[in-house]
């Protein structure tokens, strides 16, 4: 009986990865999965090349974090381009002004420029990344919804996304860290420039892209007028914060692991250790689409960063290189539920008009938190120690995890059917 049922949950759940297929077609998926794949290379890589040719881990990530507050400064703004005047030229301009910010960056780096200028030349790439990621999602989504797609096909669709988020997550860092071993990492940031530019063009041109800009036009003018634009329920807001904190937790894990492969004599490996976890998580996102709907969302947010906040302990005590493996292949289990669940809530909480900006300002929180402590970690770390990166990242979960807590369900009004209950998220703690 338990095999039938195992076996009939595996099936439900292939059927869903291949009902999204069919309706997005299999090309989507690979080029949103390339053109995303740069954001990885240079958020993780920034550290490692800044760090590479100016000696100082702090620098590296001062640079780091100044890359990544362009994208938080300027990633909501790309999304709400893209919901007003659709996808298509939104995406394509970003994917070229980003190629060329990436390459005019590499070479600032190599040129080993005063750590001001990296600084802004890092500001610009980070602001100009197109954000395929979660503007796939909010492509994506209505799209299935629109062909008949349930709250079970929307979410197989953010675990299949969130899945490639954690593989892009695993093969950028690799790609850096082979190309820290094999000669320098600033060849990995070349070959960043060349896939924004080719697979963001791609991504901007696929036909999905022109439904979404029909679906912006279709829109009455007072609802794309910003004085005019819905106002967002409070749980939105409750959730970036839950993100931001995410962020912080595996921005102090980078530092973390860096810090300790430096420790350890083996730089070069941080990347290596970086998408052992990403592995692991691509894994644990993948599954995510078998949980039963009972497992209401905001049950599945306690539970994620609950189990974040103790996976995060064994790390501040680790010593070793195969040590920090096992600890963090096993912690890599816990971010693709956080950011599965993170983008379901956005999902069913933001307007449909507003919800390219409502994904892309979650990715947004998360790379804040992220860019803040990739700044203060890496001075905490390079003063104290990986072990103190690392007990700032288990201390930023347990927020997190408090914040899941005080979170109240409410009833959302999107995407309920007659007779069906709706589905539970977060709002913030009562008064």
């Amino acid at each position: 009986m338990a095999h039938s049922t195992r076996d009939r949950t595996r099936d439900s759940t292939r059927d869903a990865y291949r009902a999204v297929i069919g309706m997005t077609g299999p090309l989507l998926p690979v080029i949103s999965f390339f053109g995303r794949l740069p954001v990885a290379m240079i958020q993780f890589g920034s550290v490692l090349l800044v760090t590479e040719t100016s000696g100082s881990l702090a620098t590296g990530g001062v640079v780091a974090c100044a890359l990544a507050l362009g994208q938080v400064t300027l990633g909501p703004y790309v999304g709400r381009l893209a919901d007003r005047h659709g996808q298509r030229a939104v995406v394509l301009a970003f994917s070229l002004v980003n190629a060329v910010a990436i390459a005019v960056y590499t070479a600032g780096a190599v040129a080993d420029l005063p750590t001001p200028a990296l600084v802004a030349l890092g500001l610009l790439a980070g602001a100009t990344i197109p954000g395929i990621g979660p503007l796939a999602r909010a492509r994506v989504v209505p799209l299935i919804r629109a062909k008949g797609g349930d709250d079970r096909l929307a979410n197989t669709v953010l675990s299949l996304e969130s899945t490639m988020d954690e593989l892009s997550f695993v093969l950028g860092p690799a790609l850096v860290g082979l190309a820290a071993v094999a000669g320098h990492p600033a060849y990995a940031f070349g070959m960043a420039a060349l896939l924004v530019a080719g697979c963001g063009t791609a991504f901007a041109l696929h036909p999905t892209g022109r439904t979404a800009r029909r679906g912006a036009a279709r829109e009455p003018a007072r609802a794309r007028g910003a004085a005019v634009r819905p106002r967002l329920p409070r749980s939105v807001y409750v959730v970036r914060l839950g993100l931001v904190f995410l962020g912080v937790l595996l921005g102090a894990c980078g530092a973390g692991i860096t810090a300790l492969t430096q420790e350890l004599g083996q730089p070069g490996q941080a990347g290596l250790v970086y998408a052992a976890m990403g592995v692991m998580s691509a894994v644990v996102g993948l599954s995510m689409a078998a949980l039963p709907e009972r497992f209401g969302l905001l049950a599945r947010w306690r539970t994620a960063t609950a189990t974040a906040a103790l996976l995060s302990l064994p790390l501040v005590w680790t010593d070793s290189l195969a040590g920090l493996y096992v600890v963090v292949t096993l912690f890599g289990a816990v971010y693709a539920p956080n950011l599965i669940t993170g983008f379901a809530l956005t999902e069913r909480a933001v307007p449909q008009d507003r919800l390219a900006e409502g994904m892309t300002f979650a990715a947004s929180a998360f790379v804040g938190g992220q860019a803040v402590t990739l700044a203060v970690a890496g001075r905490l770390a390079e003063a104290h120690g990986a072990r103190a990166a690392f007990a700032l990242g288990s201390c930023a979960a347990a927020v997190a995890f408090g914040i899941a807590l005080m979170a109240r369900p409410v009833r959302p009004a999107r995407h309920e059917k007659p007779g069906e209950a709706p589905e539970e998220a977060p709002t913030g703690a009562a008064a």
